[in-house]
């Protein structure tokens, strides 16, 4: 993971990497660089011609003004991966990423409220349009490039819970997990583990409990969840390391724990593979 986080770091730099990846051309200001193969449930980050446009499954990636582009690869994704860049020069090169499956194991959950496994229809309502509110707030879509700074855990302590896992409520199969859970005493301060502007903030979500989502550009946000108090409020800019909320117990939980989960847009990733790749 070491070798990984150097050739990233030299790719934002906008030096030669270590290892060429899937393509990479001599020239540095026409140098296109993804890597050869990435993980499900990947932050994928590329080089490509500064005012290149880029595409991705359907999307067109914003790209900064050294040219780095980013996306999420999700939980189910197979390989391989077709990016394609249009450079200013008019060349057209269609990068292929191989993607490497993970195993999903099941995870047991009991003992959680029943109310909130198997909720009644007003209930099911109310849930509906809460996560349409979160959906919403996650098409946010900035030029902000926070996502490129090296992430930090926003809260110490043993991982509880693990990202893409299958996962049965109650004995009743329920949504793949979509974060890592850190277990940590209640009031336990949750930092940002990266800059970005807060998007959404609710102390009292059916499921999540206290809500915090974190947007660090180009579709990239955290969210944060169970939380026992909310410190910052829909649209505030907060730095790495500003704390913005403490841990709680809040919503469908069975103990003080942090929810932190990642997306790219509407596509889940895994916090864990982006702190190991910067080297954490």
């Amino acid at each position: 993971m070491r070798a990984a986080a150097l050739a990233l770091a030299l790719v934002l730099a906008g030096a030669p990497p270590a290892s060429t990846g899937a393509g990479t051309d001599v020239a540095a200001d026409e140098r296109i660089v993804f890597p050869a193969s990435v993980q499900q449930g990947a932050m994928v980050l590329g080089k490509v011609p500064p005012g290149s446009i880029v595409a991705y499954d359907g999307r067109t990636l914003r790209t900064t003004g050294y040219g780095t582009v980013v996306f999420g690869v999700g939980r189910d994704a197979t390989g391989p991966l077709l990016v394609t860049v249009d450079t200013p020069a008019g060349r057209r090169k269609v990068v292929r990423i191989a993607v490497a499956a993970r195993d999903w194991p099941l995870q047991r959950v009991d003992g959680v409220p029943p109310r909130t496994v198997d909720p009644p229809p007003a209930i099911a309502e109310r849930i509906r349009r809460e996560q349409a509110r979160v959906a919403q707030a996650r098409l946010r879509d900035d030029p902000r490039t926070d996502f490129t700074r090296p992430f930090i855990r926003p809260v110490e302590g043993r991982v509880s819970g693990r990202f893409g896992r299958a996962r049965v409520y109650n004995g009743k199969p329920g949504a793949p997990h979509s974060g890592m859970d850190i277990a940590a005493p209640a009031g336990t301060p949750v930092r940002a583990p990266a800059p970005g502007i807060v998007t959404f903030a609710d102390p009292d979500l059916y499921l999540t409990g206290g809500t915090v989502l974190l947007d660090h550009g180009h579709g990239i946000s955290s969210n944060f969840l169970h939380l026992s108090r909310i410190d910052v409020q829909a649209g505030d800019r907060v730095e790495q390391g500003q704390v913005i909320a403490a841990v709680g117990s809040t919503g469908r939980s069975t103990g003080p724990h942090l929810h932190w989960g990642m997306s790219w847009f509407d596509v889940r990733i895994d916090p864990q593979l982006v702190l190991e790749q910067r080297g954490d």
